[in-house]
């Protein structure tokens, strides 16, 4: 194999983010409409995977798609990540736009696809899983809101809190001196797992707009009204987190103090 180590074109690197999202998307929302609640046995043992399985397939989806086209573009598949490092300063900010646009594009192809299976399904499936909200984010007590009921402080706080983590792990164990070289994918992974683990039953976890985006486009007129707050309070946590990096761990390099002019 002959050892290619020139940058990759930007249009490889969208695809590779728009591939890295619908991976992530696909595998994950699939297993929260398809394999989450599947009814109990004869002996009333759940046989759905729950939250513990949904959870795991965010993190596990993450983690391949990073390994898979992170070496290509960075792996971000998630807005919130592009904003946080390009706030750290890791990422270019005329950059961000084409991330964004096809993270969202990646996004909206898995749940699109999803959609498909749906219309072979079961008879009724598909339209009782829209109207229980397609797995989108939800806050509140509405048809699909949150899973236990929290309001939307409780929404906006966790977003926040959550994404910030999020960046700041990713932001440390990709640091290209103290990170952790091969373990990083391994290790963004399982932090968007305990994430989900946490905040399932707050608001269905977003921390990534592109997820909330393409779930909400099918999840019905209440699942759009609500949209906005798994936009921008991801975002939010996003640049909290890249600013608190920053600030913490990779401060600006201090001016180096230039020599008075000699006097003629």
């Amino acid at each position: 194999m002959s050892d290619n180590t020139s940058e990759p074109k930007t249009s490889t690197k969208l695809i590779a983010e728009a591939l890295g999202t619908f991976l992530l998307v696909f595998g994950s929302i699939g297993t929260a409409l398809f394999a989450s609640s599947f009814g109990v046995a004869e002996n009333n043992t759940p046989l759905g995977v729950g939250f513990l399985g949904v959870a795991l397939a965010f993190g596990l989806t993450l983690m391949a798609g990073i390994y898979a086209w992170g070496s290509i573009s960075g792996g971000h598949f998630n807005p919130a990540v592009t904003f946080g490092l390009a706030v750290a300063g890791r990422f270019a900010w005329k950059d961000a736009p084409g991330y964004i646009v096809a993270q969202i594009v990646g996004g909206v192809v898995a749940t699109t696809l999803l959609v498909l299976i749906g219309t072979f399904g079961p008879d009724g499936w598909l339209s009782a899983a829209q109207d229980g909200g397609f797995a989108s984010n939800g806050y509140g007590d509405g048809a699909f809101g949150s899973p236990g009921g929290f309001g939307l402080g409780a929404a906006i706080i966790a977003e926040i809190i959550f994404t910030a983590i999020f960046i700041m792990v990713i932001l440390g164990v990709t640091n290209p001196k103290r990170g952790a070289g091969n373990l990083a994918g391994l290790s963004i992974g399982l932090t968007l797992t305990f994430i989900h683990l946490a905040s399932i039953p707050i608001d269905n976890t977003s921390v990534n707009p592109a997820r909330s985006i393409a779930t909400a486009i099918y999840g019905g007129p209440d699942a759009l009204l609500q949209l906005w707050v798994f936009i921008v309070f991801p975002l939010v946590g996003g640049v909290l987190g890249g600013l608190l990096h920053r600030a913490l761990f990779e401060p600006a390099a201090p001016k180096p103090i230039q020599a008075p002019a000699r006097v003629k």
